[in-house]
């Protein structure tokens, strides 16, 4: 019985054989080649220029926002190789 405060589940049974999987996406291997400068309102985004190693798109190089560390050399699994993010602009106050 679930607890009083906490309306019954409905619909979202699962079998026993998927209740411990990860599911796991596409993803393809980039390599970053520059860092290109920081970004987001607290420059807490880097956006690099990285390559695309295998799938579609081998050989493309993309421009990226990365979240967290990341230096030269670094390889990103990236979901998708479609878009691209956008130029960073050097118009800065001070």
């Amino acid at each position: 019985m679930p607890p009083p405060n906490r309306p019954p589940q409905r619909g979202k049974k699962k079998d026993k054989q998927e209740a411990g999987k990860t599911k796991f996406t596409e993803a393809v291997p980039a390599i970053v080649e520059e860092l290109v400068g920081r970004t987001g309102t607290r420059g807490e985004v880097t956006q690099v220029r990285c390559k695309v190693m295998e799938g579609r798109d081998t050989g493309k190089i993309l421009r990226r926002n990365v979240k967290g560390p990341v230096r030269t050399g670094d390889t990103l699994m990236l979901r998708e190789t479609e878009i691209e993010a956008r130029r960073l602009t050097q118009n800065r106050r001070g």
